[in-house]
């Protein structure tokens, strides 16, 4: 399960910053998940709520927001996102896109207790 090694490599991020910051809990944690990262959300969370237990996180709550995919033209400079495969420009069809959000995979915010 690739989500549970992404949430082992989550859990060294979260007890970094406790120990940075003096915490003795973890309350929430906020994720960017791009629907082209690869990552199943419901995976992801399910992942998240079996290892917390016994650690700083164990009462804590994932919060996984979903980036859709946005394109850049370059040929008429719109951007736009996309619900569906078409990769190409609303605007002028030109299919010379760029993705510039969906692919992420970013702690957003992690609330600490002191």
């Amino acid at each position: 399960m690739h989500e549970l090694s992404l949430v082992t490599s989550l859990f060294e991020v979260l007890e970094e910053e406790a120990r940075k910051h003096g915490a003795m809990r973890v309350l929430s944690v906020r994720l960017r998940v791009g629907v082209m990262s690869g990552v199943v959300p419901d995976l992801l969370e399910s992942a998240f709520d079996m290892y917390k237990k016994g650690t700083i996180a164990e009462s804590s709550r994932l919060e996984i927001v979903v980036v859709p995919v946005k394109l850049r033209c370059p040929d008429c400079a719109g951007e736009t996102v996309r619900e569906d495969a078409d990769f190409s420009c609303v605007a002028c069809g030109s299919r010379r896109v760029e993705i510039v959000e969906g692919r992420e995979l970013v702690v957003e915010r992690i609330e600490l207790e002191t």
